[in-house]
């Protein structure tokens, strides 16, 4: 049976599991720790994607992240590009370093934030890494220490989950580390990574107890949330899946979407280089459309447009801008 794809869109919370291959090690030591953090806060803060909980196991790393313009995809993508090379060429091995896949989630906010930062922030402590909970709150390879005020991680947005507890900082660390001590001994969470419905149920006896009564329940192994939501965020992957297909039908390609804008800025995208603003705005449109509409890797953009792939990030976001101002649509 094939992979479903994988869903995302701007603002989605992703909760990220990625292992090594046949469950080898992905960090031997400190300085592949250091370095994988480094480039995740490059990549994080380059393409604007929020990170609330991370933590860092020998053979695997979980990540919870908030997606901006930059689909996830593009995000995991050159994180575990850059560090599969930099371990490689590092420790000279060869071969693949990941699984071939990793697990993307799609998660309900209201209804798992606190229970996903917790389940992560524990990770350490749950594999043995560390012993108490005392050990975590200053442990630098997970984002609890940072939560609790013991170091500073300027990728990991520690204000978003604190206000979750109580609006001064002081006191929303005293609940949130009372918090996460109580889900210790919950033990590991498989409802939160397991599949389908019976994760978005919340355990099996909650379906049997749903069941005995009639209801009828959704699941999907890439979403994390109830039933409503599972068919909310479905219909509005579908519709956007609808709306690429009927762009490929009626023609629409990098060459045909730089016609278009040409039509309403009178400026071709493609062929009109340089800081001028008419020329500048014209790039940010054509942008926008190739990477959010017609579904297109911001770095195959880039190569056709002559930019970089950090640099049509940014066009896409002022793009969206431009074209709400002026109400401009593709046909």
């Amino acid at each position: 049976m094939p992979r479903k794809a994988r869903i995302d869109s701007s603002g989605a919370l992703h909760h990220i599991i990625v292992r090594g291959v046949v469950r080898q090690k992905i960090f031997a030591d400190d300085e592949d720790r250091k370095s994988f953090l480094d480039r995740l806060a490059a990549i994080l803060t380059e393409t604007k994607t929020s990170c609330y909980a991370w933590a860092l196991l020998p053979n695997h790393f979980h990540l919870l992240l908030r997606t901006g313009n930059v689909p996830v995809a593009t995000v995991m993508r050159r994180l575990l590009t850059g560090h599969a090379q930099y371990f490689n060429r590092r420790h000279r091995r060869k071969g693949h370093l990941f699984q071939n896949r990793y697990k993307s989630i799609l998660s309900q906010e209201d209804a798992y934030m606190l229970e996903l930062v917790r389940y992560i922030h524990l990770n350490p402590l749950r594999t043995g890494l560390v012993r108490t909970l005392d050990d975590l709150d200053s442990y630098p390879y997970c984002g609890h220490s940072a939560v609790m005020g013991q170091r500073e991680t300027f990728f990991e947005d520690t204000g978003h989950v604190l206000k979750y507890f109580a609006p001064r900082t002081g006191y929303a660390r005293m609940k949130y580390r009372k918090f996460v001590s109580a889900g210790i001994s919950k033990g590991k969470r498989t409802d939160l990574t397991g599949g389908g419905l019976v994760r978005s149920a919340g355990g099996w006896q909650s379906v049997l107890d749903r069941r005995s009564k009639g209801m009828k329940l959704k699941g999907d192994e890439r979403i994390l949330g109830d039933s409503d939501f599972v068919l909310s965020t479905l219909k509005k992957s579908e519709e956007e899946l609808d709306r690429k297909l009927q762009l490929r039908i009626r023609g629409y390609d990098l060459k045909k979407l730089a016609s278009r804008v040409r039509q309403l800025l009178g400026i071709n995208p493609l062929t009109s280089p340089g800081k001028y603003r008419a020329s500048v705005e014209a790039r940010r449109v054509f942008c926008y459309w190739a990477v959010r509409e017609l579904g297109i890797s911001a770095t195959q953009v880039g190569r056709h447009i002559g930019l970089t792939q950090s640099a049509v990030s940014v066009s896409v976001k002022h793009g969206e801008k431009i074209i709400e101002e002026k109400g401009f649509s593709l046909y």
